[in-house]
């Protein structure tokens, strides 16, 4: 993999609707390059769900959003991801990040003409994901990949995962699985065999919407901003999936 910068550390952004594969690929991306995967939905979900936070109204307000299947408040959001960005950076880690950013205003913080109202209290200027990539790696040291498939096909695949709350590892539901593996616990830690409260299908048309209207504007921002967005096939199986992306990355 090319890189220019002197410490050969990149920032990989994945792209895609709801189930289109992010976080197999940001995983497997991770475990090839030595990449720290941050797995936003994971971070979000450990910070909603931690019970010394149940009375802490910000948190239960973002836990509400995040259960109906809203964006939660980009504001919030982008300020403490892209605090957990610098600190990753600082300590010398490439990143691969999916599931953020996922408006325009967290890929690309505060534009010029923002009014006052929107800037923190201190009155700082609020930092985009790619404004924080750019200055810990280098533009060219950016890599944006979009996975895409049909919305008939997000419903589908996350209407039938399963997940273990132990080690997160993606399983079909007992519907899909083959009859001799109807498994009862992870076939891989022993954990517990869990239905994620916002895999249904109204809470995830939610979701799709969201993206339309909310993700896809960053995607031509990039391109009027010059940055190249690698466009993959997300129907095609994971490991096929996951050729394409490297021979991309070894390219550049």
């Amino acid at each position: 993999m090319k890189n220019s910068n002197k410490n050969g550390k990149i920032g990989v952004m994945i792209f895609g609707p709801q189930g289109s594969g992010k976080g197999t690929q940001a995983k497997l991306l991770a475990d090839k390059f030595d990449l720290f995967q941050f797995d936003t939905g994971g971070y979000l979900r450990k910070l909603l769900y931690d019970p010394k936070f149940r009375k802490n109204k910000i948190i239960q307000r973002e836990r509400r959003l995040n259960e109906a299947g809203k964006l939660n408040s980009e504001l919030w959001l982008t300020k403490i991801v892209g605090k957990r960005f610098e600190e990753l950076i600082r300590l010398g880690q490439s990143i691969v990040t999916e599931g953020f950013p996922r408006t325009v205003f967290e890929t690309f913080g505060d534009p010029p003409a923002l009014t006052s109202s929107r800037r923190s209290r201190a009155g700082k200027k609020i930092r985009g994901a790619i404004d924080i990539f750019k200055k810990g790696y280098g533009r060219n040291n950016i890599f944006i990949f979009l996975l895409e498939i049909p919305e008939k096909e997000s419903i589908k695949r996350l209407t039938q995962r399963l997940t273990c709350s132990v080690c997160k590892a993606l399983l079909l539901s007992p519907k899909f699985q083959a009859k001799n593996f109807k498994f009862k616990m992870c076939p891989f830690c022993g954990g517990k065999i869990v239905h994620r409260v916002d895999d249904n299908k109204k809470t995830i048309l939610v979701r799709l919407k969201e993206y339309k209207e909310r993700t896809q504007p960053i995607f031509k921002e990039l391109k009027k901003r010059g940055y190249k967005i690698h466009r993959i096939d997300g129907t095609a199986m994971p490991y096929k999936v996951h050729e394409v992306i490297c021979k991309k990355l070894k390219r550049l």
